[in-house]
């Protein structure tokens, strides 16, 4: 009698987890459209990093500018 029992609660369990299914994976949202080299982001003008970073001169961000 025992032994039916154990059997019995090892087939409940075998199939409880037998029965658990992880639910699909959503779609991967589209990547967007790769830029071409020439219409790459240019970079910061000295002013606006100023503006950024709050200093109070733009020299550090214009290092080819000379007095």
């Amino acid at each position: 009698m025992k032994s039916i029992k154990n059997f019995l609660a090892i087939g409940v369990f075998i199939l409880s987890f037998a029965s658990c299914a992880a639910p699909p994976r959503p779609p991967k949202p589209p990547t967007p459209p790769k830029r071409p080299a020439h219409a790459q982001a240019k970079p910061m003008p000295p002013g606006q990093a100023k503006k950024v970073f709050a200093m109070k001169s733009a020299k550090p961000f214009a290092p080819g500018q000379n007095k």
